[in-house]
């Protein structure tokens, strides 16, 4: 993580004076997420304001002006608290069991008063720890300052007082100006995740639940809320995102014109219930300001994740998937028959993907048993993997862990491991039921059957699925009690005894497509595939809206069969592949049924690919706002503003006669960048062929403020076609 300055102290002392100003003074010109807290006695301290600068043109506000402004009176408690007048949804939902017969009753210290003991600031880090002596509870905030300007908050609760206690939400919180009174957050499903939908901010609590057992497709993912009409590149914009893999909450709430945005762990029923002395920490929840829409909140979290170990690099291979190819027909001698016409094309990685593992001749039979199955693969995976290890790629497995089919051995000798309320068995969902992570030899099992295959086999990547939804989400250990806290902990820890035991192996996070993708699961992971949806045409808005949170390294895009799996719908190759270039570029298609022709133009994707990788994979994200939807424009702009790559993506026929134009934000404004058209930009089709005007031809040069404001004058395209432009400093 990257240093920080520390606020203001008192000095020896090591505890920060209020008013606060989170990260410091110092700090606030880096354009970071800021808090300005205050504490006017001993209650916990309040923000007052949350952004980017707190002042006019990044100029931060001196300790006198943050002295008045202490005296707010919609200053927000960083845990809101019923007895200092807030009517909200409380922060603490929960309450103290009775011990025993004639002892006080259950219900009690449901409203606790929190008072501070200690304010420590170290780097980037603010912990604040407050106790209620009379509720028998304390508490640790946690405020971190992120790389790329984020934040992050969790809180720990603590049971200090005799008796059990229920903890029925925690959740973070802070205020927002109340301008801003439009929302942002997703929904969606299978094929279809991360919609955009957009609301009103209005009076009342708005409550978004994720109850699947897992981050599910339809989850809201990042809730934002903005100052009227922001689009990516304009308006004030704040994010949180719930960071945690299982059952969540994201809220706004607005009440006596204060507007809050918060969220965290959904908790089921006694789902958390601490005995003396233990203690319950929340999910990190992520907030981030911007005063540059929502381009400029996605690299708050574009540049976090960029800075973390797990992160995967700029230099990504190019995937060859088997699974559109062949499904569930495995065959050694066609899958190297695929592996070497792989190879021919360009890609780097081999991924085997469902199916190879034994009974596993459909979607009804052997999760569970991962063993390679005796009658599919006679010489077990080894003829396979050599090949594709001699052919210079590496080799990749799919495993779905947390399931179980009926129809398995383990299911058969095992049937108390599976998930379940009671007695009763859960309904199916794709044929499978779920397996209990919380019993310790259910998670002994897959440690020792994954690890004896990444042992056995040159395997170098793991894609790790999860299909369907967790129903039914108790335990036999506990009586049919829920479980999803202790499943989702567990998965992490599974993956994490795995990943130390085969540290060079890369992991993706699948669920039945583009679920499971959070700040949790990308500590472990480093690619997602961001839907099933391989149809070009859907996959453009899965993936623009994928990457207000992903940075486009992470967002597994593959180029498939010219007609979609899933809707049937023709697409050319170019916009195909033009598609897949701008995520984590990969192949998942019969390429055997291709020509000779369109092999060399996938071919020639490959090495494109390859050459821009790195700028496509360390730049910034930009998206243009327009008014017709029938085109849409992104890209990526290097860091140091030295280079460009922009696309120009025809959707359906324009709505006018008129060229459109391509502009390119962010470079330098008095530098000159020579325009390049890539491919397909020669070969894209027009809508007319009369006064067409031409592409910039090699070596235009243009101003960086010309690129910004006037843009280049681009063909009229027809349906289905993209022009991507390359510009490069002079």
């Amino acid at each position: 993580m990257d240093s920080v300055p520390s606020p203001r102290l008192d000095p020896g002392s090591g505890t920060a004076r209020f008013p606060l100003l989170f990260p410091a003074v110092e700090a606030v010109a880096q354009r970071r997420t800021t808090l300005l807290l205050s504490q006017t006695s001993d209650e916990l301290p309040a923000v007052l304001w949350c952004g980017t600068a707190p002042g006019q043109d990044g100029v931060a506000w001196d300790a006198e002006q943050g002295e008045r402004a202490a005296s707010s009176d919609s200053a927000v408690p960083l845990l809101p608290e019923h007895w200092r007048g807030w009517f909200g949804r409380p922060g603490l939902g929960g309450h103290r069991l009775a011990e025993a017969a004639g002892t006080p009753p259950a219900g009690r210290d449901w409203a606790p008063a929190f008072t501070l003991d200690s304010a420590l600031v170290e780097a980037s880090a603010l912990t604040l720890r407050a106790r209620d002596d009379v509720a028998g509870l304390a508490l640790v905030t946690e405020v971190e300052s992120l790389p790329g300007g984020a934040l992050r908050v969790r809180h720990a609760l603590t049971n200090t007082g005799p008796g059990a206690y229920v903890v029925d939400h925690l959740d973070v919180v802070v205020p927002v100006p109340s301008r801003a009174r439009e929302g942002l957050d997703f929904t969606g499903r299978i094929l279809h995740e991360r919609t955009p939908q957009r609301r009103q901010v209005i009076d009342g609590l708005w409550l978004r639940e994720n109850r699947r057992g897992k981050t599910a497709h339809d989850a809201a993912t990042l809730n934002t809320v903005g100052t009227a009409g922001f689009g990516f590149a304009t308006g004030e914009v704040w994010g949180v995102h719930v960071g945690w893999s299982g059952n969540h909450v994201h809220r706004t709430e607005l009440l006596d014109g204060i507007l809050t945005i918060g969220g965290g762990e959904l908790l089921l029923p006694g789902e958390v219930v601490l005995a003396q002395d233990e203690s319950y920490r929340t999910p990190w929840v992520y907030v981030a300001a911007s005063d540059e829409g929502l381009d400029g909140l996605a690299a708050r979290f574009h540049e976090y994740l960029r800075s973390l170990p797990a992160h995967p690099g700029s230099a990504r291979p190019v995937n060859f998937n088997v699974w559109e190819a062949v499904r569930f027909r495995h065959d050694t001698a066609e899958l190297i028959e695929l592996a070497e016409l792989a190879a021919e094309v360009g890609a780097e990685r081999f991924v085997l993907d469902d199916g190879w593992f034994r009974g596993r001749r459909s979607d009804r039979a052997g999760l569970g048993d991962w063993w390679v199955d005796e009658g599919v693969f006679p010489h077990g995976l080894t003829p396979l993997v050599h090949r594709v290890r001699e052919l210079g790629m590496e080799f990749g497995l799919w495993f779905e862990p947390e399931m179980i089919s009926q129809d398995s051995d383990l299911y058969r000798e095992h049937p108390e491991w599976i998930v379940s309320t009671g007695s009763r068995t859960p309904l199916l969902e794709r044929n499978q039921l779920v397996l209990d992570l919380s019993r310790p030899d259910v998670v002994r099992y897959l440690v020792e059957r994954i690890d004896t295959l990444l042992t056995e086999y040159d395997i170098s990547y793991v894609k790790w699925d999860h299909n369907r939804a967790v129903l039914d989400g108790g335990s036999g250990q506990t009586g049919g009690a829920p479980v999803i806290h202790a499943q989702t902990v567990a998965y992490y820890a599974l993956l994490d005894e795995l990943r130390r035991r085969h540290p060079r192996v890369e992991w993706e996070s699948c669920s039945a497509g583009g679920a499971r993708i959070d700040m949790e699961v990308l500590q472990r992971v480093q690619r997602v595939w961001t839907s099933d949806m391989t149809d070009a045409l859907a996959r453009h808005s899965i993936q623009r809206w994928t990457g207000q949170l992903l940075p486009p390294e992470y967002l597994g895009a593959h180029v498939a069969a010219p007609f979609s799996l899933y809707t049937g719908r023709y697409m050319p190759l170019d916009f195909r592949a033009a598609t897949a270039f701008f995520g984590h570029f990969g192949i998942e298609w019969d390429i055997r049924e291709a020509s000779t022709e369109d092999r060399a133009v996938l071919k020639d994707w490959v090495r494109l690919y390859k050459e821009h990788r790195t700028l496509l994979h360390g730049g910034r994200t930009v998206r243009g706002d327009t008014s017709d939807e029938r085109a849409w424009t992104h890209g990526v702009i290097a860091h140091d503003h030295s280079a460009a790559l922009m696309a120009h993506v025809q959707f359906e026929d324009g709505l006018n006669t008129t060229s459109p134009r391509l502009t390119i934000p962010g470079l330098l404004p008095d530098k000159e960048y020579r325009i390049r058209a890539v491919r397909p930009a020669a070969q894209a089709a027009v809508s007319r062929a009369d006064d067409i005007p031409p592409l910039p031809e090699e070596g235009s040069l243009m101003s960086g403020a010309a690129l910004a404001h006037i843009g280049i004058t681009l063909p009229p395209l027809c349906p289905l076609q993209v022009v991507l432009l390359l510009a490069e400093a002079a």
